[in-house]
């Protein structure tokens, strides 16, 4: 099996063999009115243009914008800059191309820690929960949902919005919950189940294979309500499940927003529903920093004030990000 070439190690003359996901695909014609396909080609390690001169209506069928593709090509120049010449192209599925090495998570951004071991230890702190109904209602939900949230982004464009992105967000989240609950002394089953479960209709908000969009759904309803009919519906599922405690639950998810402007239904009316907003908003934060550091092109110890904040974000003395 020949080896998978991340587009970072392109080098001109060569020629490679690789997924990546086309998140453009253009039918144009030569000036001399031949057909040729003009894509743009992105995995983890960066993105290129590409060009298929040959086949163009035969490989045109294979393969849409927005899919995962296999290709072989050449690495040329034009104006400076590399360009994949393609000679052969197909769509790239799990059950046709695993057994060449490919992998979803190649071709889009990720979470940088492995899914499955963060779901198991996100499984391991929800075991911990000594409140038993809290605990079965986010295990069940949880169980039920396991495939979405190996994968799932926590938003569209903001926040964690990658491959395993839900689950980096809110295992992080139920981290700092164990470790602020109890300083301030408030239920801490209730804040981490709150923290688990406040973006839970993102699931059904957000529909994501490799690029991210609203769903229908998400757009007319949004997360927020989607979220509480998810948590008030497994709750009634459980038997003698207290009125006051899924009470609780449904503001939270209603009110992890916190603010009314932010499209919050409600504001945090306990101190367990703010504390979930509060680690929310930290979590996020901390995140969309860190990701405004690490996509800046800037040379010198600050980045340029194109970002969420609007302001230049301090680098380093030694300008790295």
């Amino acid at each position: 099996m020949k080896s998978i070439v991340p587009i970072s190690k392109f080098k001109e003359g060569e020629t490679i063999r690789g997924f990546y996901l086309c998140v453009e695909k253009h039918i144009r014609h030569t000036r001399a009115g031949d057909l040729y396909l003009d894509l743009v080609l992105r995995d983890q390690t960066g993105q290129i243009h590409g060009k298929v001169w040959d086949k163009v209506s035969e490989y045109h069928e294979k393969f849409d914008s927005g899919d995962a593709v296999a290709i072989k090509g050449e690495v040329d120049l034009f104006l400076d800059r590399p360009q994949l010449t393609v000679k052969r192209i197909n769509k790239a599925t799990v059950q046709n191309y695993a057994r060449y090495g490919f992998d979803p998570a190649l071709v889009v951004p990720t979470a940088k820690d492995d899914p499955k071991a963060m779901w198991k230890e996100t499984m391991a702190i929800i075991r911990s929960m000594k409140n038993s109904f809290l605990k079965k209602l986010t295990f069940q939900i949880y169980q039920d949902h396991k495939e979405k949230l190996l994968v799932h982004p926590a938003s569209v464009s903001m926040h964690h919005n990658y491959r395993s992105g839900f689950l980096e967000h809110v295992l992080s989240m139920a981290k700092s919950a164990k470790r602020l609950a109890p300083h301030y002394e408030v239920d801490v089953d209730l804040v981490i189940s709150g923290v688990l479960l406040h973006d839970i209709g993102k699931l059904d908000e957000i529909e994501s294979n490799y690029e991210a969009n609203f769903t229908e759904e998400g757009n007319l309803i949004g997360h927020i309500v989607m979220g509480r009919d998810m948590v008030r519906k497994g709750a009634k599922q459980i038997k003698k499940f207290p009125k006051d405690l899924r009470l609780k639950m449904e503001h939270i998810i209603l009110s992890h927003q916190g603010k009314y402007e932010w499209q919050s239904p409600k504001k945090p009316a306990f101190k367990e529903a703010l504390l979930v907003h509060l680690i929310d908003v930290l979590d996020s934060q901390m995140n969309i920093m860190d990701k405004a550091l690490s996509d800046d092109q800037e040379t010198g110890d600050f980045t340029n004030r194109h970002n969420y904040f609007r302001i230049p974000l301090y680098k380093g003395s030694d300008g790295t990000k």
